[in-house]
């Protein structure tokens, strides 16, 4: 990989499957965070890269990517497997850890919708090696029996207008035994689309990873 990296975004395929992703790695990153996108969506996920923007303006090093492959996606049902998606977000974290310029940072995820249940299977399977996981407007329920095994701190954001997933994010809150906080937005509905409310999405996030980042290399 490139040492130009550091500075620009950058396409990068990933793992064994080559896995489309985009790279953006600011001076002095503090940590990584590999986002895992919902249902229909990829790495090119308007929303996404609106917060992945904003992480890299507190210091955070992103990694936004496909988690299918283009023949992969023609199979509606994978776009809802969460083992499937988890396994890559894995393949993503391995993948990072050989790469010069990101080896030694600390390792987070970001999920949406579907991709948060991903994430938090991916975490339990990872066990320590993930250092902070945060999902936005998630369905954490979908990671059944893996939410008590889930190690890595976790931030559940949620809109105030989306009234089924509170609950399902409540009830997962309950099932959980790491460090975990729930945080309402006011007058956000699922997708966050309301003016302001991503904002408010990447001023927690970033405080979560940071935070959590903060003190120790993954290595």
């Amino acid at each position: 990989m490139a040492s130009t990296l550091t500075h620009a975004a950058a396409e990068v395929a990933i793992g064994p499957h080559r896995l489309a992703g985009i790279l953006h790695v600011p001076s002095n990153a503090k940590g990584l965070v590999i986002f895992a996108h919902g249902s229909g969506s990829g790495r090119l996920s308007p929303r996404n890269n609106y917060v992945a923007a904003g992480l890299q303006r507190a210091g955070l090093a992103t990694l936004l990517l496909d988690l299918l492959t283009p023949a992969e996606e023609n199979d509606r049902a994978n776009v809802f497997d969460i083992g499937l998606l988890a396994g890559r977000l894995g393949e993503a974290a391995d993948w990072a850890s050989v790469q010069p310029e990101i080896a030694t940072l600390p390792v987070g995820y970001f999920g949406a919708s579907t991709g948060a249940a991903a994430a938090l299977v991916a975490a339990a399977y990872r066990d320590g090696r993930i250092k902070a996981v945060v999902s936005r407007g998630g369905r954490p329920d979908l990671a059944g029996k893996f939410l008590a095994r889930v190690r890595a701190p976790t931030l559940l954001l949620v809109g105030s207008r989306d009234q089924p997933v509170i609950g399902m994010n409540r009830d997962a809150l309950r099932a959980m035994i790491c460090e975990r906080q729930m945080i309402i937005v006011p007058g956000a509905g699922h997708l966050f689309e309301e003016p302001g409310r991503l904002d408010v999405v990447i001023l927690q996030a970033s405080s979560w990873f940071n935070s959590h980042f903060a003190g120790g290399e993954r290595r």
